[in-house]
């Protein structure tokens, strides 16, 4: 596949590709130079914010039902604390 660079410095990407790689406005490339003057790589860095938001509450799952962990986790940072002050 062949693209032509644009005013700019801008690349179409074919949209074969841009399909099959989930590529989207905002998809961030990673280019890089090879030991052959006249080829580069392109990696697509993954959307981190998108991975993040997809693993919200995965763990869920495995909890017992009606476990409310934030609430454990304060309640032993409270008994440490007291425990401490002893």
């Amino acid at each position: 596949m062949i693209s032509e660079v644009l005013d700019e410095n801008v690349v179409a990407i074919p949209a074969l590709l841009v399909a099959g790689h989930g590529i989207k406005p905002g998809s961030r490339l990673d280019w890089k130079e090879t030991a052959q003057p006249d080829t580069l790589t392109v990696k697509i860095l993954p959307d981190y914010a998108a991975l993040a938001t997809s693993l919200l509450g995965a763990g869920r799952k495995h909890l017992r039902p009606g476990a409310d962990p934030l609430a454990e986790l304060v309640r032993e940072r409270d008994d440490a604390q007291r425990e401490a002050s002893l």
